[in-house]
C-alpha cells in the first residue's frame, strides 16, 4: 500500500510540474477569497465526501498552491489555509459538527420543497409517479447544490455569530466578576485598616475613659492640670485654695 501511494505521489507530481502558473494563480485566488468557515469549501469537496478523500484532495491541492512551485504572492496563505481545512475535516468532532450544520440545511432545503410541491399539484403527481426518484435526481442537479451550499453558509454564518456574542458574553461577565471581585477585596482592605487603627488607638481611648470616671470631664488632649495644694506656699504668685487648720 505504502508503495501505491508514494507512486501516486510522484504521478501527481509529475502531472502539476506541467500546469501552467496561471492555473496555479487561479487555484490560490479560489482559496483565500472562498467562505472561511467550512473547509469543505476550501479544499473544493462534495458534502458527502470521506477522510480518505480530504486527504487525496489536499495532496493535490497542496502541490498545486506550494509556495516552492507557486509565484503567487499569496500562495502561502492558501497553502497554510488548506493545512487546516484538511486539519478540521480529519478531526472527528470539528467533522461531526460540520456534518451536523450540513443536515440541518439539506432538511431545511427538503421540508421547504415539500411545502412547495404541495402547492403544485402536477409535480406532486410527477414526485408520486416516481417514488422518490425525482427528488433523488432533483438533489443531484446542480440548482439543489447551489442552495446547499449557500444555505450551509447562512447557517454556519449565524452560528459563528452566536459563538461571538456569547463569547463576548462571557468576557463581559468575565469582567464584572473581576471588578467586584476587586471592590470587595478593598472593601475588607478598609475594613481591616480600620479595625487596626481602632485597636492602636485602643490604649488612649481607654485612658481617656478612666479619666473621665475619675474627673468628671475628658482631659482635653496635651493639656496637664496644675496639681491641687494641700499647703499655703508664699512663693507662689497664682491665689491658693484656703487649706483648711485645725
Amino acid at each position: 500500500m505504502g508503495h501505491v501511494g508514494s507512486s501516486d505521489d510522484a504521478l501527481l507530481k509529475e502531472f502539476f510540474a506541467e500546469v501552467s502558473e496561471v492555473e496555479r494563480d487561479n487555484e490560490v485566488n479560489r482559496i483565500v477569497s472562498c467562505f472561511k468557515l467550512n473547509p469543505f469549501e476550501h479544499l473544493n469537496l462534495s458534502f458527502d465526501s470521506m477522510p480518505e478523500d480530504v486527504k487525496r484532495q489536499y495532496r493535490k491541492l497542496s502541490l498545486l498552491v506550494h509556495p516552492d512551485k507557486c509565484k503567487h504572492p499569496k500562495a502561502q496563505e492558501a497553502f497554510t489555509a488548506l493545512a487546516k481545512a484538511q486539519q478540521l475535516l480529519l478531526e472527528p468532532q470539528e467533522r461531526e459538527y460540520l456534518v451536523c450544520q450540513i443536515n440541518i440545511a439539506r432538511d431545511e432545503l427538503r421540508a421547504e420543497r415539500k411545502k412547495q410541491l404541495k402547492k403544485d399539484n402536477a409535480s406532486k403527481i410527477k414526485s408520486l409517479v416516481d417514488e422518490g426518484k425525482y427528488e433523488l435526481q432533483y438533489e443531484n442537479s446542480e440548482d439543489f447544490k447551489q442552495k446547499w451550499k449557500q444555505r450551509v453558509r447562512d447557517i454556519l454564518t449565524e452560528q459563528e455569530w452566536r459563538r461571538r456574542k456569547m463569547q463576548m458574553r462571557i468576557s463581559e461577565e468575565e469582567g464584572r466578576l473581576k471588578k467586584d471581585e476587586e471592590e470587595t477585596k478593598e472593601m475588607w482592605k478598609r475594613k481591616r485598616e480600620n479595625e487596626e487603627m481602632w485597636e492602636e488607638t485602643r490604649e488612649n481611648r481607654v485612658s481617656s475613659w478612666r479619666d473621665f470616671m475619675k474627673t468628671g470631664k475628658k482631659a482635653k488632649k496635651g493639656e496637664l492640670r496644675p496639681p491641687k495644694l494641700k499647703t499655703e506656699d508664699p512663693n507662689k504668685s497664682y491665689v491658693q485654695r484656703p487649706v483648711k487648720k485645725g
